[in-house]
């Protein structure tokens, strides 16, 4: 399992938000692209970025500075927000990012991610945002009537690299990963699932441990690095420990 930072962006500086609402939002620096490099010097093998305003306009607002941030990092990037179409996807995964995360793109429009997964394929990943299990879309202001698990389903074997889960309803209130609900889509799809929303202690990490059988490969930590709750090192080294502990009993 990996554990990757969260680097949300709004209007230029790297924020956190509660429940998705751009409105509550906490600073923790005015330099993204440092606050990248920090949790590359700490160890991440893996950075999540959002464009938290392009989310919600429907496309890149923030497109130079994580192109900046992708070729400051030596480690693999992920980026995810206001990407509707090819170009796009195109033009980020051509400028050092690694991954694209579809997730409004997905609902309205499948053929771009379809598209997009043969061209590129394991580039693409899905992202997937629920609240009351429900899918949230257009920076989750809007939830629709389709189940997230009928959503994964959709989507089953077209060459996506992933499946980012997120609870909106945890999502930064730091409360603790809704486990049933992440177990519940992981034993539903072949693809692999990014847990993400309300990581708030280093138990949370060890619990989600035990959904690796289930298919659950990563977790994303936002706020509670950002305030200190939970130490880069210390669940790095948490997950290598029991990484160590399968290899032996294998």
């Amino acid at each position: 399992m990996i554990v990757i930072p969260a680097v949300d962006l709004k209007d230029g500086r790297c924020v956190r938000l509660s429940q998705g609402r751009m409105e509550q939002e906490s600073v923790y620096s005015e330099h993204p692209v440092e606050m990248a490099k920090r949790w590359e010097s700490k160890g991440a093998e893996r950075l999540h970025v959002v464009d938290l305003n392009g989310a919600v306009m429907g496309k890149p607002f923030h497109r130079s500075l994580i192109k900046e941030i992708a070729r400051s990092v030596q480690i693999p990037v992920e980026v995810g927000g206001g990407i509707r179409d090819l170009d796009t996807i195109e033009d980020y995964l051509s400028s050092g990012v690694r991954w694209v995360i579809l997730g409004t793109a997905a609902f309205q429009n499948r053929s771009v991610i379809e598209e997009a997964c043969r061209r590129l394929p394991e580039r693409v990943i899905l992202g997937i945002d629920a609240k009351g299990g429900k899918v949230a879309i257009q920076g989750w202001n809007e939830v629709v009537s389709l189940e997230a698990i009928d959503l994964a389903k959709q989507y089953e074997g077209i060459g996506l690299s992933a499946i980012i889960f997120t609870d909106i309803e945890r999502d930064g209130m730091s409360t603790g990963l809704n486990f049933q609900s992440t177990r519940n889509l992981a034993q539903s799809t072949s693809t692999p699932v990014i847990a993400s929303g309300g990581v708030s202690r280093i138990e949370d990490v060890e619990h989600l441990l035990e959904l690796e059988q289930d298919g659950v490969i990563g977790v994303i930590v936002g706020r509670a690095l950002y305030t200190g709750s939970v130490k880069l090192e210390e669940v790095i080294q948490l997950v290598k420990k029991s990484e160590v502990r399968s290899q032996k009993t294998e």
